[in-house]
């Protein structure tokens, strides 16, 4: 308990300065501050969830003495919180019956599937929660943030930072609150899998690592993604909440696609370069994402990957 304690209290004090290290202003603190989740969640896989809570507790109290109270519930929701819940997931396992001829139960581990999904789903919520903050009506909400988005483009008493600047901040108003959404959803996952990396190169991991390409969606999470898409187009405060929900389940059918393509392209030759050239296009371009999001559907309700595997052991043979 000790140990513990002790991994809690210096991942929490950890976090809490990858967290304030934005205030620096700097390029790098941007990036320091998208690692704020790893101590806490290094913490969780690496010891126990208790670890994590108390981490993320930590972080939350140290902040709050720092900046005031409010970032107490600011470091809670968007930081401790959804690292302490994915590294505890992560850790679940339930027995499976005992295996042929009296062979040892075995376990079977939070899927991998899951996790991205629950990453999506807390991504969106880091971002829902945040709504109250500039408005409880959909007029209000737009009004609050093109406010709060003026003051950083243009400061008071400032001229002109650029041209159409009016336009900008109407655009951003659209774009910021699912963009917010899908960069909480990437950030958490990438933190999962940095923090599992650096726990299994420890030997502390408890689970074996899993075989991430072979990843699956339950086919309600396509339902929900519907709904949210559908949602979205309805208008008032529902619409915008629906679009922060469909963009970080998009996100998360995107990484799907991966997975689709991590297998199918197993074996080949060209496959570094195939890759590489995709994860390019969608890091400098975006859209091709949705190209991957379909191909996540599409094997979600076609099998592709299944049978793609099938008619390579009837070519092998």
């Amino acid at each position: 308990m000790m140990q513990f304690g002790l991994i809690g209290i210096g991942a929490g004090a950890a976090a809490a300065l990858l967290f304030a290290s934005v205030t620096t202003g700097s390029f790098l603190s941007i990036f320091l501050f998208y690692l704020a989740p790893l101590p806490v969640m290094i913490a969780g896989l690496g010891w126990s969830h208790w670890a994590a809570l108390l981490a993320a507790l930590t972080g939350a109290i140290a902040v709050a003495a720092i900046f005031g109270g409010v970032f107490f519930f600011a470091f809670v929701a968007g930081i401790g919180a959804p690292a302490w819940w994915l590294t505890y997931l992560s850790a679940l396992a339930r027995p499976l019956p005992a295996g042929v001829h009296g062979a040892e139960p075995s376990l079977e581990w939070y899927p991998p599937g899951r996790l991205v999904l629950w990453a999506a789903i807390l991504g969106a919520l880091v971002v829902i929660v945040a709504i109250p903050n500039f408005g409880l009506d959909a007029e209000t909400f737009r009004a609050g943030l093109h406010a709060a988005l003026s003051r950083m483009i243009r400061p008071e008493g400032a001229a002109d930072a650029l041209p159409n600047t009016s336009r900008l901040v109407d655009f951003l108003v659209t774009v910021v609150p699912p963009a917010a959404a899908v960069i909480a959803t990437v950030t958490s996952m990438v933190n999962l899998w940095l923090a599992g990396r650096i726990v299994s190169f420890s030997r502390r991991l408890p689970r074996p690592w899993p075989d991430i390409p072979a990843m699956t969606f339950p086919p309600l999470s396509a339902a929900v993604l519907a709904v949210a898409v559908a949602l979205s187009f309805t208008g008032g405060i529902v619409a915008i909440a629906a679009t922060i929900a469909g963009a970080s389940l998009i996100m998360a059918y995107g990484v799907l696609g991966f997975a689709v393509l991590h297998t199918v392209t197993r074996g080949q030759s060209s496959r570094p370069i195939l890759m590489g050239g995709i994860y390019a296009s969608v890091i400098v371009f975006g859209w091709p994402l949705l190209m991957l999001v379909l191909l996540g559907l599409a094997d979600m309700f076609f099998g592709l990957r299944a049978r793609f595997a099938a008619r390579r052991g009837i070519a092998k043979v």
